[in-house]
C-alpha cells in the first residue's frame, strides 16, 4: 500500500542553525575565530613552514591538502577508538 504523501509544510525546509563566532583548532594547535555554523572547516592555505610535514595534514588524490580545523575544546572524531581493547 502506497504511503500518503507529506504535506505542502511538512515539506518546508528548517532554517540553517545561525552562525556565530567559533574559535577553531588546527592540528598544530593554532587557532582562528571564525564567525559560521559549520561543525569544522578545511584550512587549505598551509602558509605555516611546517605544514608540509604536519601529521595532522590530509592529501586527498586530485585536490590540495588541507588541515581539519576542528572547534576548540571538542574532542577528535576519533579519540573513543583510543581505548578500544581488540582481540588478537
Amino acid at each position: 500500500m502506497p504511503r500518503p504523501r507529506p504535506s505542502k509544510s511538512q515539506l518546508t525546509p528548517r532554517p540553517a542553525p545561525a552562525a556565530s563566532p567559533v574559535t577553531f583548532r588546527a592540528g598544530c594547535a593554532r587557532e582562528w575565530v571564525v564567525t559560521t555554523s559549520e561543525p569544522d572547516l578545511a584550512y587549505t592555505e598551509q602558509a605555516f613552514p611546517e605544514c608540509p610535514a604536519c601529521p595532522h595534514r590530509v592529501e586527498p588524490e586530485g585536490t590540495p591538502p588541507f588541515c581539519t580545523l576542528r572547534p576548540a575544546g571538542t574532542a577528535h572524531p576519533f579519540a573513543a577508538l583510543a581505548g578500544l581493547d581488540l582481540p588478537e
